[in-house]
């Protein structure tokens, strides 16, 4: 796992792990701070086609403005603000599974029955391509509303909300096979989603003051936020 890091941001080991910071800021600057195992590989040469991904891990606050989480997943936009030397990725399509927290800025989902913020179990699956993508992206410039409802029909995704004080320590686990995700929070099962990613994936963790959303109404929109100091701890960090 390599960490990086934006400005007035940090990933700091610990005797057992490591401690991700971000600093009090604006809403004009991204700042993010992260550890992976895919930054400097081509997509298709992530890392993972199954995995168990097991950790310890507390938060600053039940209410970071961003988002913070760990899981996988197929880094879709290609971009990385803030990093240089990384490989070229053209956008993609989600893949993901992940423990995900979202401030009420974010709206992540692209159906009206999903959570969309706080803290979530979350996976998506996508093709490469979909014959309806090209319609989307058609329709995005006159009919956001449209546009979500189409990728809606394109992504596939699953998701769970979580009764969990995420200032206190907790076990987290995920287990990803080709056929479905465990979420397990102090060795119980939390949420199991026959809706597994396809791979190749790369392991993320990360806190960051991002926001996206893409809300019933039709709204899509993507942004920095004003937050305080914040923090994630963890320790135990293992991958089978």
């Amino acid at each position: 796992m390599k960490p990086r890091a934006t400005q007035n941001a940090g990933v700091e080991s610990t005797e057992k792990g490591w401690k991700l910071g971000i600093q009090k800021g604006d809403s004009l600057h991204y700042r993010d701070a992260q550890l992976d195992d895919y930054s400097q590989l081509p997509r298709h040469k992530f890392p993972h086609h199954s995995l168990t991904l097991s950790l310890r891990a507390r938060a600053s606050s039940n209410s970071i403005a961003g988002t913070w989480g760990f899981g996988l997943w197929n880094d879709p936009f290609g971009l990385s603000p803030g990093f240089g030397g990384n490989p070229f990725r053209l956008p993609t399509l989600p893949n993901a599974a992940w423990f995900f927290s979202a401030s009420p800025q974010n709206h992540l989902s692209f159906t009206d029955d999903k959570p969309a913020h706080g803290f979530l179990a979350q996976t998506f699956r996508s093709s490469k391509f979909h014959p309806l993508l090209p319609l989307a992206g058609l329709t995005l410039p006159f009919s956001q509303k449209s546009a979500r409802k189409l990728l809606s029909k394109i992504i596939n995704e699953d998701s769970a909300a979580l009764s969990v004080d995420v200032t206190q320590w907790h076990a987290y686990e995920l287990d990803w096979s080709p056929m479905r995700v465990l979420f397990h929070v102090d060795q119980a099962l939390v949420f199991e989603s026959p809706v597994s990613p396809h791979p190749p994936l790369g392991v993320i963790i990360w806190i960051d003051n991002q926001y996206a959303a893409f809300t019933p109404a039709g709204r899509i929109a993507f942004g920095v936020l004003e937050g305080n100091d914040e923090w994630l701890e963890i320790e135990g960090l293992a991958i089978n």
